[in-house]
Parts: structure tokens; sequence; C-alpha cells
């Protein structure tokens, strides 16, 4: 339990840590910045993944809009389900979709696993957003979310803009990648971030780190669970870190 004082010594306590809130305010918006400024590669190489709908390429997935953000979900080929962070991530997502889509944004998720097991897990989970399937193609490896067995078996994967230790890689890893189209239909990738970058996007996290135990976990994330499985009492594994 924290020290209680009174109102007048809790009232500068809190005046100190306002001004730590908008130093990192004013920090966020000088990262956000130095983000919208950075430079883009265009996309030359040819995605076609599998949707509900059929076959459509990486253009196709902006949905008509010029922006198109996606998220690498956790769910490989032989998976059971999606990764237990991943899912509680996208628990958000739902919500947001018509601000996005109002905004020129395109939400989409994409994973390895065959699109039939995207689809069922989807079912499970009760989601709507868009969720495609990488199964056929190579994006995953592209954007390094995803790593084969002979990458696993050498002493380091790419991961996060720099080379990690295999040992400590799972086959699929969490990102996030944002793409931009424009009027004569080229494509350009304009941003990615891994691990703990798409953090802010877990609304949930941001709220209890206002409560008064904080996240209160022993390690990133630990007390989540996919939000059907808050019954159980075997703790479950959340594999994005």
């Amino acid at each position: 339990m924290n020290q209680v004082v009174s109102r007048e010594v809790w009232l500068e306590a809190r005046r100190q840590l306002l001004a730590s809130e908008k130093e990192a305010t004013h920090l966020r918006d000088r990262v956000n910045a130095e983000r919208l400024a950075l430079p883009w590669v265009k996309v030359d190489k040819d995605y076609v993944f599998d949707t509900p709908d059929g076959k459509r390429t990486l253009a196709d997935l902006f949905g008509g809009r010029s922006q198109l953000i996606i998220y690498h979900f956790m769910l490989g080929p032989d998976w059971d389900a999606g990764c237990t962070g991943c899912s509680f991530l996208a628990d958000h997502f739902d919500g947001a979709l018509p601000h996005l889509n109002h905004h020129d944004v395109t939400l989409v998720a994409v994973s390895r696993a065959p699109l039939e097991k995207v689809e069922a897990y989807k079912k499970r989970m009760g989601w709507g957003f868009p969720w495609v399937s990488s199964y056929a193609n190579d994006f995953n490896f592209d954007y390094h979310v995803s790593f084969s067995k002979e990458q696993l078996a050498g002493e380091t994967v790419f991961y996060n803009f720099t080379p990690m230790d295999s040992a400590e890689g799972y086959d699929e890893l969490p990102g996030l990648s944002a793409f931009y189209k424009d009027e004569a239909g080229n494509l350009f990738h304009t941003y990615s971030s891994y691990a703990r970058g798409p953090e802010e996007l877990i609304g949930t996290l941001m709220i209890l780190d206002r409560a008064p135990k904080g996240r209160n976990e022993s390690s990133t994330m630990n007390f989540v669970r996919r939000h059907d499985e808050y019954e159980d009492t075997q703790q479950a594994h959340s594999c994005c870190h």
C-alpha cells in the first residue's frame, strides 16, 4: 500500500507527476512528427492474400482508401489458436473501425495460417474486423514477423530492426506495418513497429496504467487471457513479449 498523506501533500505530488506527464505528451508529439517524416519504400513485390472474398492483392486490401494499417497477428499454419497477446490487442479493433474508415484508413489483420483457421478463430472470438491469410505468399517473412525452421536453427533472426538470438524467437512474432497508395496506384511501405511498439493500441493497458495497482503484472501481460478463457484456472501464456 502506498503512503497515505494529506490532500495538500497529495496535490503537490500530483503536480510533480503532471509535469512529467506533460513532458511525456510533448515527447510523444515529437516522436509522432518524426514518424510522419520517415522516408518511404516503394513496394514492388506482388502479394496475393486469401480472403473471404477470394484472392486479393495488397493494393486490394486498401478497400478504396489511401492508407492501410496491417496488424501482423500471430497465428501460424499449425497453431490451434491465435496468440493470447495478439488476441488481447485485437479485442480493441472493432470499435475503432468506423473512425478509421471515415478518416481514410483501412485496418486489416494478416496471419500466415490458412484462411479456414483464421476464419474459425475469428468466429470463436466474435470479431468483425478484416482478417486475411498470407499462407500462400512471403509477406510475413519479408516484413520479419515469421521465421522458417532454418532461420530459427541459426544463431540469430532479424526482428525489431536488429539481430535477435534465435533461441528467443518463435516461428511467429507480432508487429504492425503501414502502407500508402497514391493516385497512380503505387504502393509504399511507410512504417513498421514490433515487440512492444504497438502497445499503445491496447486501450485496456492505458486504463490499467491509471488504476491504483497499475498493470499488476510480474512479466509483460502475464495476466492476460483470451477473452473467452477468463473462467479457466490455468494460466494462459502470452506469446507477445
